[in-house]
């Protein structure tokens, strides 16, 4: 039986086509601050005129060097869900702040990086009539200002813009000392609230009309969305895109770490362990 699954076309259309022949390397991105060895990875999202969200994350982890998508692990799931309290389920649109992995902690955004840049962001505002822009995280805040004051279109800044905190924020707090997980994720979603307040009411051509629903005091299982089949490349596994962790980065030293990325297919997943039926 053939099953009928969308795909992410890709980039053969203009502008994109050109903007992923010219991205910059290792010259603008150094590799002791960047893992470039795992190629660029540019967006996830509509790129037909039809998006109405513009969102900009920080940089791609281990799924998303694999899937070759932004956005499709944990931090991936917890925006998808926060897009899915807007009513938007299709029509948005992301890139990063950063095109490679960060390696240690993030370096100053240089110039170089910041022009390739907005260069996908002036596309983007030309090709879609946006209701809204969020960044997740400081270092997109200062990519979204950075653009609006350097080389925003006419019009952009009129655009609605939230900054919210970066969805695995928490995890990383907790794990430096800066408090417990339980109190930075119920800081995370107060200022989430906050963020989805503010931009309800400004989406106008939501996917699915949805009413205002605000976040508890923690992630619930149903916070975490799938990522849609139509977002990423024809023919990756459906297990690529589900809510359960599939790649983590392993060795037994900082260099064998940093080359190596094991890809476990979900236990739910593995069909030949099914019982004949």
């Amino acid at each position: 039986m053939t099953t009928s699954i969308e795909f992410d076309p890709g980039y053969g259309a203009e502008p994109w086509a050109t903007l992923c022949r010219s991205y910059p390397g290792e010259d603008v991105y150094g590799p002791a601050h960047f893992r470039t060895e795992w190629g660029p990875i540019f967006h996830r999202g509509r790129l037909d005129g039809s998006a109405r969200v513009l969102l900009i994350g920080q940089d791609p982890a281990q799924h998303e060097a694999i899937a070759r998508r932004i956005l499709i692990g944990e931090a991936g799931q917890r925006t998808q869900g926060f897009l899915q309290k807007l009513g938007t389920t299709q029509s948005y649109v992301m890139i990063n702040t950063y095109l490679y992995s960060v390696y240690g902690s993030a370096p100053a955004q240089t110039q170089d990086i910041a022009d390739y840049r907005h260069r996908w962001l002036n596309a983007i505002h030309d090709q879609n009539d946006l209701d809204a822009i969020v960044s997740l995280g400081g270092q997109a805040d200062h990519a979204y200002h950075t653009w609006i004051t350097q080389a925003g279109p006419a019009g952009a800044s009129a655009i609605a813009y939230q900054h919210i905190t970066h969805p695995t924020a928490a995890e990383s707090g907790a794990a430096s000392g800066q408090g417990s997980y339980a109190s930075l994720v119920k800081a995370l979603l107060e200022n989430w609230n906050t963020g989805l307040q503010a931009l309800h009411p400004q989406i106008s051509h939501p996917d699915i009309p949805t009413p205002l629903a605000l976040y508890g005091d923690s992630f619930q299982p149903s916070d975490d969305v799938a990522i849609p089949p139509g977002d990423l490349p024809a023919g990756l596994p459906a297990w690529m895109r589900s809510l359960e962790p599939w790649a983590d980065r392993t060795g037994t030293t900082a260099d064998a770490k940093r080359a190596t990325i094991t890809i476990t297919i979900p236990q739910d997943d593995r069909t030949w362990d099914a019982p004949a039926g």
